[in-house]
C-alpha cells in the first residue's frame, strides 16, 4: 500500500511524531513517504496515496501556517479539477488519519480539536475515510513559552512527546493499518 506521511513541525515535536509513523509503516512492509511542509507553495498529489498520515503542531487553535496554505491550496485545486462533489462521495480503499501535537496550556485538548478537524476537512470534502484524530502531547520548547510546560492545564508535560507517547503512536499506526488493509 502506498502511503503519504504529510507533516508540519516548527519545534520538532510533530517531527518525532511524524518518524515514528514512517518507521513503524516501513515495518510492517509498506511503501511511505514523509513530506515535511515547509510552505503553501508545495505540491503533493494526495489522490495517488491510498492511506494518509497527516499531522501538524497546534498554534493559535490552528495548524501552523504552511500546513493552513497548503490545504487550502490543495482544497481549491481538487475543486477546480472536479474531484471535490456534492456530499463528498466516499472513495473506497482512501483512509487518513490525521494528528497533532499540542500542548494545552488554556484549556487542555480543546485547544487542539479545531487544529484537527481543519486538516480533516479537506480530506473528508475528497471522500476519504478518516480512520482517526490522534492528539499527542508536546512540550513548549521556545524560551518564551517553556514555563507553559509545568504550569497549564496537562501538568508537566516537559520531554513529551515521549518514548511512552512514540510508543503508543507506533501502536496506533500497527492497528489502524491492520485494521484498514482491504
Amino acid at each position: 500500500m502506498k502511503v503519504l506521511n504529510l507533516y508540519f513541525s516548527s519545534t520538532g515535536n510533530t517531527e518525532k511524531v511524524a518518524l515514528e509513523i514512517r518507521d513503524t509503516v516501513r515495518e510492517l512492509g509498506h511503501s511511505v513517504k514523509t513530506v515535511k511542509v515547509t510552505s503553501g507553495d508545495m505540491d503533493v498529489d494526495l489522490l495517488q496515496f491510498k492511506f494518509i498520515f497527516v499531522g501538524s503542531g497546534v498554534y493559535g487553535q490552528l495548524p501552523g501556517r504552511p500546513m493552513i496554505e497548503l490545504h487550502r491550496k490543495l482544497l481549491r485545486k481538487y475543486n477546480e479539477k472536479g474531484e471535490i462533489k456534492p456530499g463528498s462521495p466516499r472513495r473506497p480503499s482512501r483512509n487518513v488519519v490525521v494528528y497533532c501535537t499540542y500542548g494545552g496550556v488554556h484549556t487542555g485538548i480543546k485547544e487542539a480539536l479545531p487544529a484537527v478537524k481543519f486538516m480533516g476537512q479537506l480530506y473528508d470534502h475528497l471522500g476519504y475515510n478518516i480512520l482517526g484524530e490522534w492528539y499527542v502531547v508536546g512540550e513548549y520548547k521556545t524560551d518564551r513559552f517553556r514555563h507553559r510546560s509545568i504550569n497549564g492545564r496537562l501538568g508537566d508535560i516537559r520531554g513529551r512527546p515521549n518514548s511512552q507517547d512514540l510508543k503508543e503512536v507506533a501502536e496506533k499506526v500497527k492497528g489502524t493499518l491492520k485494521a484498514s488493509s482491504f
